[in-house]
């Protein structure tokens, strides 16, 4: 069946849930520093589902390695690469923090240990960090009611060759944005004292088997809809840009596992993805805009030719 039967068939809420107003896909307008200085220009984009979170951040366009495999890569494009973040994890709400816990990383390391203290007003998410040092802010992108998939890769086997190709991930579908996380099947092992992958990148730039292992990974932003597939917009790799993020057919539900499974053909080789399931829902409630307070509500209408005049959506 196709991802859109899978859906309206197999619908399943997870019992545990982050807040709604947190569920969606969200892309950063800043992040501001304790030293008194601002970012506005990397890319970073978040989909969440009830349980699951997929991060992607790069640099800008300037700064990005064109649509290439990495090996077509030169040694200073690898390094830039080494320097992409992408990752999943599972995300726990408890005392109005969200932290995260297992999942998968391009980064040999956690770049961003910290839990994080949400708050959200209209389309703007607010989340700061607990030790003052740093506050992000994010703008829902995902601003009608739409999907709410959010699934946890098990792993990614080559049924023909029997090959195991990716371990952990996550697909998330918030309405018309979608989201997917592919694992290593292996651990990066660092030398003691490297503390980034970069640098070890540097070194082992030639070192044509560690390469692969590392770029066995993937993270991906993609925008589309159900019926006309997904087009990634932004990856960890360069060479996915402009295809579909996942083929739309071949998903199976296995009642007696509890898991939904894809099956795809690449060449003349037959793939097959396992998940987890965090949530199946067909219509979700994704929306630019927050609850008022009564009082404020008053306010802001009595005060709109001034508090007014120049509002626009930013995202």
């Amino acid at each position: 069946m196709n991802i859109k039967e899978l859906i309206e068939r197999h619908g399943k809420k997870s019992a545990n849930s982050v807040p709604d107003w947190m569920i969606g896909c969200f892309k950063r307008i800043s992040i501001s520093f304790a030293s008194g200085e601002t970012d506005i220009d990397t890319h970073v984009f978040w989909l969440q589902g009830r349980n699951l979170t997929i991060d992607l951040r790069l640099p800008i366009e300037a700064e990005m390695v064109v649509k290439k495999s990495w090996e077509k890569c030169s040694s200073e494009e690898l390094y830039q690469l080494a320097n992409y973040e992408g990752w999943s994890a599972d995300s726990t709400w408890n005392n109005e923090q969200l932290s995260w816990s297992g999942g998968t990383g391009f980064q040999v390391h956690n770049r961003w240990p910290e839990p994080a203290i949400l708050s959200r007003v209209g389309d703007c998410m607010i989340e700061a960090s607990p030790y003052g040092s740093y506050i992000e802010d994010w703008r829902i992108t995902s601003r009608e009611a739409g999907v709410l998939l959010s699934l946890e890769l098990i792993n990614e086997e080559n049924v023909t060759t029997g090959e195991l190709r990716h371990q952990g991930g996550a697909l998330i579908i918030n309405a018309n944005w979608a989201g997917l996380v592919l694992g290593r099947v292996n651990e990066i092992v660092t030398d003691k004292g490297d503390t980034q992958l970069r640098d070890k990148i540097k070194r082992e730039h030639k070192n044509i088997p560690f390469l692969k292992q590392v770029f066995n990974f993937e993270t991906s932003v993609a925008k589309g809809s159900l019926e006309q597939g997904f087009k990634i917009e932004f990856s960890t790799k360069p060479k996915r840009v402009g295809e579909l993020i996942f083929e739309l057919d071949g998903f199976e539900f296995d009642e007696e596992n509890n898991e939904v499974l894809q099956f795809f053909e690449e060449g003349n080789q037959r793939i097959k993805r396992r998940f987890s399931i965090d949530t199946i829902e067909a219509e979700f409630a994704y929306s630019g805009q927050t609850q008022w307070h009564e009082k404020a509500k008053e306010w802001f209408d009595a005060e709109q030719e001034t508090v007014g005049r120049y509002l626009k959506k930013l995202t």
